[in-house]
Parts: C-alpha cells; sequence; structure tokens
C-alpha cells in the first residue's frame, strides 16, 4: 500500500521533471590565473595593509590634503552611492525569497446585464435573493504567497548581489587609493619645484653679482662690454627657468583644487623625503592580493558564477504556496457577515515545457558574463605583474641614479670649496666665487630633480602593490 501511495506521486513529479525545457551544453568556464601561487585572492577587506600608508610622511599639510579628497571627491560620493545601491539591490534579491503578506480591499458597482452570463441577478427575484440589476460589491481580507525556491534560484540571485556588493566597496577602496596616490604626487610635485625654484633665485642673485662686478670693470675700462654677455644671457634663462616653476606650481595647485573639491589650496614648503638605501625587503608580487582592483575583479567573478546558478536553476519547476482570507458579499450591507467569509490554500507549480530558447539564451548570457569576468580578472593580473615590475625597476633606477649625482654634487663641491680657498688667499676676485657655486647649485637642481622623480616613482609603486609596501 505504502509503495503505491509513494508510487502514484513520483510517477507525475518524475513526467513533470522530464517534461522540462531541455537546456543546451554552454561554453567551458575559463580559469582564473595568479602571478604567484601564494596569492591570496580571498582577501579580507579589513586585512588590506596599511590603508593610510601617506601617513608615514608625517606631513600634516599632505594628511589634510588626502582627508579632504576623501571626504569630498566627487569620485568618493559616486563610489559611495554605487556601494548604497548594490546594498539596496541585495536587500530586494533576500526579500524576493521570503514569504509575503498583503491585506486588500476593494468596492466595485456594477449594472449586471440581462443577456449575459449573470443575466438572472439583472433581475429582482426576492426568492432568488436578487436584487439587479444595480449591485455593489465588496472584498477584503489578507493573501499570503511564498515560493520554496527548491533548486536554489532566489538563493544564487542572492549570493550574486552580495558579490557584488563586494565588489562595489573594493572599487570605492580603488577610487579611494587612486585619489590619495594623486594628491601625494602632485603635492610632491609642487614642493620639488618650490625647492628648484628657491635654488633658481640663488643663482639669480649670484648672476645678478656678477653682472654688477662685470659692469664696474667695464665702467673702469678693465674689461671690454662683450665678456659680460654670455653671463646676461645666462641671467636671462634662468628667469625664464623661475617662471616656469612659478607656472607649474600653479597648475599643480589648480589640479589639486580640483581634487580636493576646494575652492583654494595654499601650499608651504616642505623638504622632500629622504631616499632609501635600498628597496625594501618585503617587495614582493604576493603583495598584489592586496590590490583593491584585483578584488574587485575577483568578486564580480565570484556574482557572476552565481548568476549561472540561478540560470541553471531556472530550468527546474517552480513550487508556490498561496493562501488567502477573505469577506466577499454581492451587497456591502453583508459583507461583514460570517457567511461572507472566504479562505483557501494552493499549491501552485510552474513548469517551463517550451519557451523558444530564452532560458537557453539566458543560461548563455549568465555563463559568457561569467567568463569575461574571468577574463578581465586574468587581464587586470597581468597588467598588475606589469606595472609592479616596471615602477619597481624605475624606483631602483632612479636611486642608483640619485647615488651617481651626490657624487657629482661632492666634486662640484669641491671645486667650489678650492674657488674659495684661492679667494681667502687674494688670488681671484669674490666674483669668480659666485661662478664657481653656479653650476654647483645647477648640480643640486638635478638633484632634486631626481630625488622628486624617485619620490613620485615609488608613489606609483605603493599605488601598484595595492597600498604601502615600505611597512613592516
Amino acid at each position: 500500500m505504502k509503495r503505491s501511495i509513494i508510487f502514484s506521486f513520483s510517477l507525475p513529479l518524475s513526467l513533470l521533471l522530464v517534461a522540462c525545457a531541455p537546456g543546451h551544453d554552454t561554453a567551458a568556464s575559463l580559469h582564473q590565473q595568479a602571478p604567484v601561487a601564494k596569492i591570496n585572492t580571498q582577501l579580507a577587506h579589513t586585512q588590506w595593509p596599511k590603508n593610510e600608508w601617506w601617513k608615514e610622511f608625517h606631513d600634516p599639510e599632505l594628511n589634510a590634503l588626502i582627508a579632504k579628497a576623501l571626504a569630498d571627491a566627487p569620485d568618493m560620493q559616486i563610489a559611495h552611492q554605487r556601494i548604497a545601491l548594490a546594498e539596496a539591490q541585495a536587500k530586494m534579491a533576500v526579500a524576493a525569497g521570503g514569504p509575503q503578506l498583503d491585506f486588500s480591499a476593494d468596492a466595485e458597482r456594477q449594472k449586471m446585464s440581462a443577456e449575459g452570463l449573470m443575466g438572472p441577478f439583472a433581475e429582482t427575484d426576492p426568492a432568488a435573493g436578487t436584487t439587479g440589476p444595480w449591485y455593489t460589491n465588496g472584498t477584503f481580507g489578507l493573501t499570503a504567497g511564498w515560493d520554496l525556491d527548491l533548486w536554489g534560484k532566489n538563493r544564487s540571485q542572492v549570493e550574486a548581489r552580495i558579490g557584488k556588493v563586494n565588489a562595489q566597496k573594493a572599487e570605492m577602496e580603488q577610487t579611494r587609493q587612486l585619489l590619495a596616490s594623486s594628491v601625494a604626487r602632485l603635492y610632491w610635485e609642487w614642493q620639488t619645484q618650490a625647492e628648484i625654484g628657491h635654488v633658481l633665485t640663488d643663482i639669480k642673485q649670484k648672476q645678478e653679482s656678477i653682472i654688477a662686478v662685470d659692469r664696474e670693470l667695464y665702467q673702469h675700462g678693465i674689461t671690454s662690454s662683450v665678456e659680460g654677455v654670455v653671463t646676461d644671457i645666462n641671467a636671462s634663462k634662468t628667469q625664464e627657468q623661475r617662471a616656469e616653476v612659478s607656472g607649474k606650481m600653479k597648475a599643480i595647485e589648480a589640479r589639486l583644487q580640483a581634487l580636493t573639491n576646494n575652492t583654494s589650496v595654499t601650499l608651504t614648503p616642505h623638504p622632500l623625503p629622504k631616499i632609501d638605501a635600498s628597496l625594501p625587503p618585503t617587495l614582493g608580487y604576493d603583495l598584489l592580493a592586496s590590490r583593491p582592483d584585483l578584488q574587485e575583479a575577483h568578486w564580480y567573478i565570484e556574482a557572476s558564477m552565481n548568476d549561472v546558478d540561478a540560470a541553471k536553476a531556472a530550468f527546474y519547476p517552480d513550487v508556490n504556496l498561496m493562501a488567502f482570507l477573505q469577506q466577499d458579499a454581492l451587497h456591502l450591507s453583508d459583507l461583514f457577515r460570517s457567511s461572507a467569509q472566504q479562505m483557501g490554500g494552493t499549491a501552485g507549480l510552474t513548469l517551463p515545457i517550451f519557451d523558444s530558447g530564452r532560458l537557453n539564451a539566458n543560461l548563455d548570457i549568465a555563463q559568457a558574463q561569467s567568463n569575461l569576468s574571468v577574463a578581465n580578472y586574468n587581464k587586470a593580473v597581468v597588467d598588475a605583474v606589469n606595472q609592479v615590475a616596471r615602477t619597481a625597476s624605475e624606483v631602483e633606477t632612479l636611486m642608483n641614479k640619485n647615488q651617481q649625482q651626490q657624487q657629482v654634487e661632492a666634486d662640484t663641491a669641491r671645486v667650489v670649496a678650492q674657488a674659495q680657498a684661492r679667494f681667502h688667499a687674494g688670488i681671484i676676485a669674490g666674483s669668480r666665487v659666485s661662478e664657481a657655486k653656479i653650476p654647483a647649485l645647477q648640480e643640486h637642481i638635478a638633484s632634486l630633480t631626481l630625488q622628486g622623480q624617485y619620490v613620485d616613482a615609488t608613489l606609483q609603486l605603493t599605488s601598484a602593490l595595492g597600498g604601502g609596501y615600505h611597512h613592516g
């Protein structure tokens, strides 16, 4: 008897499952690649190292600029709103899978047709209980429904939405890092130009001193006017360089105003950071796991895989439970009678049999989107590795150049020392000491330029590694 009952229920269910819309094979899934096996692409958001790497410069002015950019920049506002939208969509997906209870009420005034199906109600017949042709029908009550989600379609959609929320959070972190890096690079470029401008001012003063001496010698007939021409030309070139530096500083200030969403930016000169003797020992591709853009790409893969699962579950039947408890009466005066009460329950089943290929097309779209997400991740990994390799090489090259330039500065300093010694011995005039100092100052400008380039390269490397590499 039990076997016959089980058979009687299992046979219709088997037939229903066999009758489902046929699915076809989809494209093979792509595989994620990683630069090294140790990279953990599932690094949690709270584990990213040194998000506030710029504070290691111990520069309050730089900290204030970056804080202003992160608080008020339009890009950050957009990122925050994208997260809010993704979270709201995830909440909607969660709510869609739960039970639903609605209250509804309506009243309808209608005239019955004597020639229609309800013709007898168009007449007034006390024996039949009809008082036609006009009636005021009223209904109110509760309606409940619940999609059982036996195959996990709704759950997969929820997981996909959660993955997109995490991707948006990673995108916001990427925006945060790019903003901080851009502000820091512009800030130290301004500081570099400020120091170069200070040295150019010193050079201009010495050139003017030499010109004054040459003019005095010419007025006394000691030298010809030709001898001072070269110094005059060089002084004009120095003035051009000062104007160029001033223009660069103003342009940087304008860019900082845009990044910080501020009407004005006033900076004060600060010394450039010191150059490290060697790259930190913690530098390695395993730090790529900290890159927000790779985290974002990873979460999009997770979301797309859940979308594929949801598309596959759509081939199976949906089972819905529905129930209602209502008051329904043909006359409003009878609406609240106990005899007007009606209730019922329904177990509904929706089975896709023939849909002209819609479900298969939806599955193909989900699978293609998943493969596209994997391909984007793989490209992001390759680009990240190349970026780190390129910037690390640039940092090392600039480090060597700075060391060589320090030696050049040391050599020019000896020339200046010799000139000063000869001046104190009465062998040469003081203007010749100034002439000896000008090449040394020009080499110092070269040193400042290289130092600024080194700082900029380290900031690019910091950004390439996802947030700080010179910390313990």
